[in-house]
């Protein structure tokens, strides 16, 4: 039904706003929806936590043929979903909301006027952006939830009048383009059959190949020789896309979807299946509703006929866009960041510490626990494991973050922990990571992994088990070092003895008289796990302060 409406849904609650937050909410004006978040702005961190989101179908696109003007009914189901916007805005305390209308009001003649009737009616000023501002915005609210580590990446938002395309390393977009292909646009214009007839398809098909070949190619020549670059896609279109080849292949839907990943290859074979398809069939697909299912097969052939151009083989999810983005263009505009690349090299610390700050936890004790748990790594690397600098981090992730669930109950605080981090908005990391850095968090005190846990079991991969079991087994060791949480061991050096089947760790009080008596009893307790996994015997030996 035409302005169907989702609830707004809670993403966090905040325990009270420093005097420097800032709550603000972003509006996407779009073809197809109306999207808005509510954020609470964090100067100091700087990042945003998403408070709510909203989404209402008002389908805006849905123009006179003949004249191409928004219609009567399409403005008005528009402005009362802004007007609900802005009540949902209010009552979470915003105090600006930040509103930008796309390709639909761009394009239509009386688009103009439609803005003029919502600032009379609603007292809401929206600002009309061009394609390529659509493209920047875009690329600046992925780059706040995803990280890129310097590498090339393209964009892809598939909207219901038109498709982004960019192309970016974090730094200044090397490419921005905006092509008036959209699946709302191209279903109303191009497809009359149902299911759509091969000659329709075909004719669809070589359409979209057309009118996407030159934003292609201007994106590829900005592609420097040696570079692969790795294709991001946002949009309900791609994320639906997403729903239906999680539940194929997996049987469940991630929840996020930040971060998964399908293939060229399985979307054709989506693709095939949707064009055999009626309407009344699509819409019993799990995940897809009424209004999605009018318009997925033209955005899946879209992202097809667009991964084909480009050479790429699989697409990540981003669940950040545009609302996002024009977030982000706020804070860079009000000074809050003093560069993208700053912001965007980041992205996972700052949503670690962001996460931290939530539950109120205890960052000095927290970070001392990291840096001896990194020491650790760095001190067994190559000795007695082969992990990475990406199983590091997600180490120094959970170190940080493992005494979160003092924030729901003290008794089996472990297990809470588990529960916060995996329900939390960890930006910049995948689902299996944010599994992992659950299960290291959840494994700091108590039991050991086991595999009637079903949290251990949630960790699909082999491999991210066993970092699971070996790094588990060194968090360990470093909140026991900390045990009174003052900072009583300075420095921990390690000594491999292989002869004596040791492992001795070297302890430096940072007080000289400091005997350290309970950090070594809490080692003593805690060393069961590091001694099977390893198959070790660990020896701690307290020396003199320097």
């Amino acid at each position: 039904m035409v302005g169907a409406q989702t609830l707004p849904q809670p993403i966090v609650q905040l325990p009270g706003l420093t005097d420097r937050d800032r709550v603000l909410a972003a509006i996407d004006v779009g073809t197809n929806s109306i999207h808005m978040v509510v954020v609470c702005v964090q100067p100091s961190l700087p990042a945003f936590t998403i408070i709510a989101r909203d989404k209402t179908t008002v389908r805006l696109g849905d123009r006179d043929k003949r004249t191409g003007h928004l219609t009567e009914a399409a403005m008005t189901r528009a402005i009362n979903a802004l007007k609900r916007c802005q009540e949902i805005a209010k009552s979470l305390g915003a105090e600006q909301i930040l509103a930008v209308a796309t390709s639909a009001v761009r394009e239509a003649p009386n688009g103009r006027d439609f803005l003029r009737q919502v600032e009379v009616e609603l007292g809401l000023w929206i600002n009309l952006i061009s394609g390529p501002e659509e493209a920047r915005r875009i690329y600046l609210g992925v780059l706040s939830g995803m990280e890129f580590g310097c590498q090339p990446h393209v964009i892809i938002d598939i909207g219901g009048g038109s498709t982004e395309l960019v192309l970016g390393d974090g730094h200044e977009p090397r490419s921005l383009s905006s092509t008036k292909v959209g699946a709302v646009r191209l279903t109303a214009e191009r497809i009359t059959s149902d299911p759509i007839s091969s000659i329709e398809f075909q004719s669809l098909q070589a359409y979209i190949r057309g009118m996407l070949e030159r934003s292609v190619d201007d994106l590829l020549a900005q592609v420097r020789p040696g570079e692969l670059p790795q294709l991001v896609g946002t949009s309900g279109t791609i994320e639906t896309i997403a729903h239906l080849h999680a539940r194929e292949k997996l049987g469940t839907v991630p929840n996020p979807l930040n971060g998964y990943s399908f293939s060229l290859r399985d979307l054709r074979e989506i693709v095939n299946r949707l064009r055999r398809l009626s309407y009344s069939e699509r819409v019993q697909l799990p995940g897809v509703n009424d209004r999605r299912a009018e318009i997925i097969l033209a955005g899946a052939l879209i992202l097809q006929e667009a991964m084909t151009l480009l050479g790429i083989e699989s697409v990540t999810i981003c669940e950040r866009s545009l609302r996002e983005g024009v977030i982000v263009d706020w804070m860079l505009t009000h000074g809050l960041i003093e560069d993208r690349l700053r912001y965007q090299s980041s992205v996972r610390q700052r949503s670690v510490l962001k996460t931290a700050q939530k539950y109120g936890v205890n960052l000095v004790h927290s970070e001392r626990v990291a840096n001896l748990a990194l020491s650790l790594f760095d001190q067994t690397q190559n000795l007695l494991h082969s992990w990475t600098t990406v199983e590091r981090e997600l180490l120094w992730a959970a170190a940080i973050l493992h005494n979160c669930g003092h924030h729901v109950s003290h008794t089996d605080h472990h297990k809470h922990s588990y529960y916060l981090i995996r329900n939390a908005e960890l930006l910049g990391y995948t689902e299996i990571e944010v599994e992992t850095i659950a299960n290291l968090a959840r494994y700091h005190r108590k039991s050991n992994p086991k595999k009637k846990h079903e949290n251990y079991r949630n960790l699909t991969s082999k491999q991210h088990r066993r970092i699971v079991d070996h790094l588990s087994t060194l968090l360990r060791l470093a909140v026991a070092l900390d045990r009174r949480q003052i900072g009583a061991v300075k420095h921990v050096a390690c000594e491999y003895l292989p002869d004596l089947n040791q492992f001795c760790l070297h302890l430096q009080p940072t007080q000289p008289d400091d005997p350290c008596t309970l950090e070594l009893w809490s080692l003593d307790n805690k060393k069961s796990s590091f001694e099977a996994e390893f198959g070790l015997k660990l020896v701690p030996i307290l020396i003199p302060s320097i």
